[in-house]
């Protein structure tokens, strides 16, 4: 079994790939074609310290990030957060001729700057690694651009406007991010259909009146689980596709079971919200009014 190694500095990240010292020690780009392994090296682990975007194509290597595992056959970027284990294997055996860019970014790069707090707040640095963001060529052209632009800033002469201006084109790669994710969720129909078919289909079990009575209604993270998809991505492809959360969803999915029984059966508000999994029938009168602004007796008038 191999060793956890820890990445604290940006140096230390560089010296294990074989490169030479990084001209700035809390910003790097590397060209991916440069990177060496150890030799003999097939399982890789370690945890970083900072932030890595990573664009590559024609990797030779499996990924795991999150216990979840990816391989980077196609262009992709993909985005990996402080303080995650990442593991690597190599395929020894498979001879090909690898590209893209690494971008290493260590938080204090950001102090005292808006971007420090916003950062945290993309959902994509929280995706499992097979949830990596696909490029068509244009889009990964505009990627490795940006990541050009910043390499090239900071081997300049640093001033007192280099942070600002690499800040700047940080600021540019998120939301060019943003844009390609959601171009991803809207394109890939077919796969995302399928998503959502799944959902429909968990959800309808799991509201079943045994399963609430027992269960309590499904949490976003066990929905999540039960798709073998991460919270984050499965709520903002959501999102885009139907424009609700998946808290949302499953808030929906339920008040359609509530109608369901508030029209057909002579069941009290009370016996209705503990069948839904609720222990207070005051918390199931609240999220109905929420939803249909109605309370469960007020929309039960329009069947009697």
């Amino acid at each position: 079994m191999s060793n956890t190694f820890r990445f604290s500095a940006l140096k230390d990240l560089h010296a294990y790939y074989g490169l030479p010292q990084p001209e700035h020690p809390l910003i790097s780009v590397i060209d991916y074609s440069k990177v060496k392994y150890p030799e003999g090296a097939q399982d890789l682990k370690w945890i970083q310290d900072f932030y890595i975007f990573a664009l590559k194509r024609n990797v030779a290597a499996k990924f795991n990030y999150g216990q979840q595992p990816y391989d980077f056959d196609s262009g992709v970027l993909s985005f990996f957060a402080p303080r995650q284990l990442l593991q690597v294997e190599i395929d020894p055996d498979v001879q090909v001729n690898p590209s893209g860019w690494l971008l290493l970014l260590h938080p204090d790069f950001l102090w005292n700057t808006p971007l420090a707090e916003q950062i945290k707040r993309h959902d994509y640095f929280q995706y499992k690694v097979n949830e990596a963001l696909f490029l068509s060529e244009k889009e990964e052209m505009v990627i490795a651009e940006i990541f050009r632009n910043i390499e090239k800033e900071y081997l300049s002469n640093m001033d007192s406007f280099s942070q600002s201006l690499i800040i700047n084109q940080l600021e540019y790669l998120l939301i060019h991010a943003d844009r390609f994710y959601n171009r991803q969720f809207l394109t890939r129909k077919i796969s995302n259909h399928q998503i959502l078919v799944k959902l429909e289909s968990l959800l309808d079990g799991c509201f079943t009146d045994d399963q609430l009575i027992e269960k309590g209604l499904p949490t976003v993270h066990f929905v999540a689980e039960q798709l073998n998809i991460s919270a984050n991505y499965l709520s903002t492809m959501l999102k885009v596709l139907t424009g609700q959360s998946t808290q949302q969803f499953i808030h929906d999915k339920l008040i359609e079971k509530a109608k369901e029984k508030l029209s057909n059966t002579e069941l009290s508000v009370s016996e209705i919200a503990y069948s839904l999994g609720f222990e207070h029938s005051q918390s199931f009168s609240k999220l109905f009014k929420t939803k249909t602004n109605q309370t469960p007796l007020e929309f039960r008038s329009f069947y009697n």
